[in-house]
């Protein structure tokens, strides 16, 4: 299917909705949900830091 080594997040549990993460040659990251393994988005490690640390800092913030 693809060439990327896909890893399962630690926080997914093991049933059928976990999103996965692949590092690409070209140094971006590919994420995936493990129900639409054929759409990824690809970020810069950067990007994917600051969004997870907005996260942790303020959790309600996403929350629409």
């Amino acid at each position: 299917m693809s060439a990327f080594e896909w890893q399962k997040s630690s926080y997914s549990a093991e049933g059928a909705n976990c999103v996965n993460i692949a590092a690409a040659p070209d140094g971006l990251l590919r994420l995936r949900e493990s129900t639409e393994p054929g759409t990824t988005l690809t970020v810069r490690p950067a990007a994917l830091r600051g969004l997870l640390r907005a996260i942790k800092d303020d959790p309600g913030r996403l929350s629409g």
